[in-house]
């Protein structure tokens, strides 16, 4: 009942990741078929597939992909939020091959200039568009555009929000008091839940267990098990560990909770919030 609710794929032959040119790690293609061993070894049933770049075109492919591949559960794409015709471009992706395996959508927003991109009039009827194409939308942002996260959840009670990266925390840093208080406030709202996934390319690349467990702490403590859902970020997380040491990492962050909680955070919460039908 294990699922990976945070994980990317791409091809170099198809499209450039333009992001990845400075990342020896990342230069390169990465498929299911490089994932799947991995999935076996710990037990992971299936993985949520999680848009990448933003172009239209990624979504549809990672669709029918999802179609082929029963361990791919979930995708969670990309519109242009923005679009007059968001709800329509949401209706085609969900008419494709695949479009059942459609459950999220996100963008970019920690790489937007604008901090408060996300209370934009037309970005917020993109996001009421999701919430009534039955759709999770995915906060993935820096811990200083945490404030425009509150704000607008405040004021689109619809969605069903899922923060990518616990917030992004500044664990290198260590300043993390503005942090702590943003995501106390997320939580407040029980439409929101929160990925523990990303923290360790957050540290410093000496990272410890120790460096990470009071941020997984207080994203446990302040949503609950049933709102946590832990992610690899695969292959991101590459840039700072393997995927064995990943999850062996996110097993130890999670190590305090009882049987039932742990049963949520791999797996139950992400059955839910994505309303993905029970593993078999």
């Amino acid at each position: 009942m294990r699922i990976d609710a945070h994980q990317h794929l791409w091809d170099l032959t198809v499209r450039d990741q333009p992001w990845t040119a400075e990342l020896p790690v990342l230069r390169r293609s990465f498929a299911m078929s490089d994932l799947a061993p991995a999935l076996d070894a710990h037990g992971i049933a299936g993985t949520i597939l999680v848009q990448t770049v933003t172009v239209p075109e990624e979504t549809p492919e990672f669709l029918a992909l999802a179609a082929s591949d029963p361990r791919i559960l979930g995708v969670v794409g990309w519109v242009d939020l923005a679009a007059p015709d968001v709800a329509g471009r949401l209706a085609a992706l969900q008419a494709l091959p695949g479009g059942d395996r459609l459950v999220g959508i996100r963008h970019q927003v920690q790489h937007e200039a604008d901090a408060d991109w996300l209370l934009r009039s037309d970005v917020r009827r993109g996001l009421e568009a999701v919430a009534a194409a039955g759709l999770v939308y995915e906060l993935v942002v820096t811990h200083d555009q945490l404030p425009s996260a509150v704000a607008v959840v405040g004021q689109v009670p619809a969605v069903r929000w899922v923060l990518d990266h616990a917030g992004k925390p500044p664990i290198a840093s260590g300043d993390d008091a503005a942090w702590r208080e943003h995501i106390s406030a997320l939580a407040l709202h029980a439409n929101v839940a929160c990925k523990l996934s990303g923290l360790v390319t957050e540290a410093s690349e000496d990272w410890t267990v120790e460096d990470l467990q009071p941020y997984a702490s207080h994203v446990l403590q302040s949503f609950g098990a049933d709102r946590v859902m832990v992610g690899s970020d695969w292959p991101v997380c590459l840039l700072r560990t393997s995927y064995d040491e990943n999850i062996a990492l996110l097993e130890l962050l999670v190590g305090d909770l009882t049987h039932a909680e742990q049963l949520q955070v791999w797996g139950g919460t992400a059955l839910r919030w994505y309303g993905l039908a029970p593993l078999s």
